[in-house]
């Protein structure tokens, strides 16, 4: 099929009766597409390389409902040449010689190049992506490989080098508002005959975890729902229907997000787990940002339990982690073990009063002089002043710790940081009280 014939065929199909909304829909041109600014604006990189004609091989990164089978279909269109499809969960290795044998003969009689779009290209195993990249290499075919995994993980290291890699992101809830509207608003290829209330819209947005194949369903199946009673509005109950599970009332730009997410922390500073569960829950069940959920947690993992465990810190980090590179709703597993850990682990705030306090001693004392025996003597003249003259190398003592001062003589002796005596950080004031008697400093309180 040619690229050009690519989006002919798509509209035959698209008016069939009985069409799912999604592929009616389907944007022709990248105008058309809602979402991915940072691959479609003036002068991205994507999108020059669409319009300009000169498309290399390109693997496109994103969860589901992000658009990639889109663009792949806009830039082959756009580009030209003639496109074939093959998806990595049906095809093996004999059809992808096939298709590269059609894409040398096309080139030998002049009918120029193929652009081959592989779905779920992380699927394809080692040999199948081998036998790929001798038509990639030689410029036979033009890959548009799609992905919902780190491609960086799960496609060859050989395959990566000669594509660049595009990374697709779920659409934001604005963004899904206004992909329905345009359904609502289309009488060609959208919804005719019904309306959808504010609320309901903006329900499906906040809920479909910005999918916007999941959006146009949800609205399509509401549609049929409401037209099978002989109604014409999509209400909430409705889309709870459509979507086949209770919407959870939660405004990301309003009070009850503020109000979750403090439940949500105060619940893991107060050590309930089974609160925070709930919480946590409640957040992602109405569709709120994971990467908003997980920084709090990585947050509180040194302003609430410090010190006191300092594994939390980890365990945070790595539930951010696995949200960026897993994606719900599987890091949701990460994100509630985080959570649990979090709530259960022993609890201090040492980090953040210490921060405090030494914000106010630097007020105190904004100017103070670097005492000279800890300033740079690496060279002669630097000495002649005294600088590094008489500084003590702690590892030279037995005890790792020499009696000498490292703060401006004017503060010298303050103190800043209180241990709390909960968790392993009970074990640090233990230490850190052998320490101030070696430096020399007051008892801390």
């Amino acid at each position: 099929m040619s690229a050009s014939d690519l989006f002919a065929s798509a509209r035959e199909d698209a008016k069939r009766a009985g069409a799912p909304l999604p592929a009616r829909m389907r944007p022709r041109t990248l105008d058309e597409v809602i979402g991915q600014p940072h691959l479609l604006r003036e002068g991205a990189a994507f999108r020059s390389m669409v319009e300009s004609g000169r498309l290399g091989s390109v693997i496109l990164w994103g969860p589901p409902g992000s658009g990639k089978t889109t663009l792949a279909r806009i830039a082959a269109s756009t580009v030209g040449g003639a496109f074939e499809q093959l998806s990595a969960t049906s095809a093996g290795v004999k059809d992808v010689r096939e298709v590269l044998a059609r894409a040398d003969q096309r080139l030998g009689e002049g009918r120029g190049q193929t652009i081959l779009f592989l779905d779920e290209i992380h699927r394809f195993t080692k040999a199948q992506q081998d036998a790929l990249l001798p038509g990639v290499e030689d410029g036979t075919i033009t890959l548009i490989g799609a992905t919902t995994e780190n491609p960086f993980f799960e496609v060859n290291s050989p395959l990566i080098s000669r594509a660049t890699v595009f990374r697709t992101e779920a659409l934001t809830s604005e963004e899904v508002v206004r992909l329905i509207q345009a359904a609502f608003d289309d009488p060609m290829r959208g919804i005719t005959g019904v309306t959808i209330t504010d609320e309901a819209r903006n329900a499906v947005a906040e809920r479909v975890g910005g999918d916007a194949r999941l959006a146009l369903n949800t609205v399509d199946v509401a549609a049929t729902i409401v037209a099978g009673r002989d109604d014409t509005e999509i209400g909430l109950a409705v889309v709870e229907e459509a979507l086949q599970r209770r919407i959870i009332r939660y405004d990301r730009a309003g009070d009850r997000h503020y109000d979750v997410i403090s439940a949500f922390i105060k619940s893991m500073r107060g050590s309930d787990p089974d609160a925070v569960m709930y919480w946590l829950q409640t957040m992602i069940e109405a569709g709120e940002d994971p990467k908003f959920i997980a920084r709090r947690m990585v947050i509180f993992a040194s302003e609430d339990v410090g010190l006191a465990d300092s594994t939390a810190l980890t365990v945070a980090t790595d539930a951010f982690r696995a949200v960026e590179v897993v994606g719900l709703p599987e890091a949701n597993y990460a994100m509630s073990h985080a959570a649990l850990y979090l709530a259960l682990a022993p609890k201090s705030d040492s980090v953040k009063t210490a921060m405090a306090a030494t914000a106010d001693l630097i007020a105190s004392d904004h100017s103070g002089e670097v005492p000279p025996h800890l300033r740079s003597g690496s060279t002669t003249g630097d000495r002649d002043f005294g600088f590094g003259v008489g500084y003590q190398y702690p590892h030279n003592d037995p005890r790792g710790v020499v009696e000498q001062t490292y703060l401006p003589e004017s503060i010298e002796g303050a103190t800043v940081y209180s241990p709390k005596r909960v968790g392993d950080e009970a074990n640090l004031a233990d230490r850190l009280a052998k320490i101030d008697r070696i430096l020399g400093k007051p008892e801390r309180t």
